[in-house]
């Protein structure tokens, strides 16, 4: 697991911002050859407004080892579905992805290597549950930065943990306590999972319950408690379900016996021990300075490099 941790965490959910930033930053910023380094540059430019802005005495860059899980897609086989690049039958499931992003994903991580940013994965899963069983295991108040609402599961107030989330672009970032979550969806942390698999998300494959939407959910969440409380008042005859909310969620009865392992982020990984503290200095100046030389990274490596340096 990551070092004992009495201080402020980030976790960074690295995928979502760097898709982020490849969207945001223009393909006009390139290498020295003329390779685009936008995600690069833009993920980097990112990172340094966070150190700045928050403050994080520890980050981990969460990574996704495997972003379509065979074990989630067992259970809900249209989960991801329709992100799968058109490949050979045989072939495993690649996540279709823009021809000039996929280059830079290799240089982030080089990138962050050298700086000393810790990045973590875990076979057969996503980020998403490398930031559950982080979050989960801090002794401090978390920061996690992310694009993906599904881990507004994991907002807890009595634990610290709350979410960062950009609302445009990748300068202004909304934070998500259990107070903004009730405003904005009527639930808590652990409430929008169950508000999220009863809604559904195309954005994920997630098919929802037919005719459920977002305020029928959250409703239906505050009037019997949780998913739980829902099911039962199906069971019960005098539960106040209409006719029609009554027969869709019965209709929905096997996605809805599966859905929580598939929308709940898994907060028990076997992690490894790890050193998360941010580095003042670079880990491997040496290296971090070829990879400036070959990718042009300019400003945006001097910004992040000056905001470590102002920890101190």
């Amino acid at each position: 697991m990551i070092a004992a941790v009495t201080t402020r965490l980030m976790l960074l959910d690295t995928a979502s911002l760097y898709f982020r930033a490849y969207h945001g930053v223009p393909d006009s910023v390139r290498a020295p050859d003329g390779t685009p380094v936008n995600a690069v540059r833009g993920l980097l430019d990112f990172i340094a407004r966070l150190v700045a802005d928050h403050h994080p005495d520890a980050l981990v860059a969460c990574m996704d080892e495997d972003w379509r899980p065979a074990w989630r897609v067992e259970l809900i086989p249209t989960y991801k579905a329709h992100r799968v690049a058109e490949e050979a039958e045989d072939a495993p499931d690649t996540e279709e992805v823009p021809d000039t992003l996929t280059p830079q994903v290799p240089v982030i991580e080089a990138v962050l290597d050298a700086v000393g940013i810790r990045r973590l994965g875990a076979a057969n899963h996503e980020a998403d549950d490398v930031i559950g069983t982080l979050s989960h295991r801090a002794t401090g108040p978390v920061d996690i930065v992310t694009g993906d609402r599904d881990l507004f599961q994991l907002v807890d107030d009595t634990r610290g943990v709350r979410v960062l989330y950009p609302v445009k672009g990748m300068g202004n970032l909304a934070a998500f306590d259990e107070a903004a979550l009730r405003e904005r969806y009527g639930v808590d942390g652990p409430g929008y999972a169950d508000l999220a698999l009863l809604r559904g998300d195309p954005s994920d494959g997630l098919p929802g319950v037919a005719g459920i939407g977002e305020k029928t959910a959250a409703t239906l969440l505050t009037r019997f408690g949780d998913l739980a409380g829902v099911l039962a008042a199906v069971d019960d005859p005098g539960a106040a379900l209409t006719p029609t909310q009554r027969r869709r969620l019965t209709e929905a009865h096997a996605y809805l016996a599966v859905a929580p392992r598939v929308v709940r982020v898994v907060t028990d990984l076997p992690l490894p021990d790890a050193d998360a503290t941010l580095p003042a200095t670079p880990r491997d100046p040496e290296a971090l300075a070829a990879l400036n030389e070959r990718w042009g990274l300019g400003g945006s490596l001097t910004r992040l490099l000056a905001a470590l340096a102002a920890r101190r």
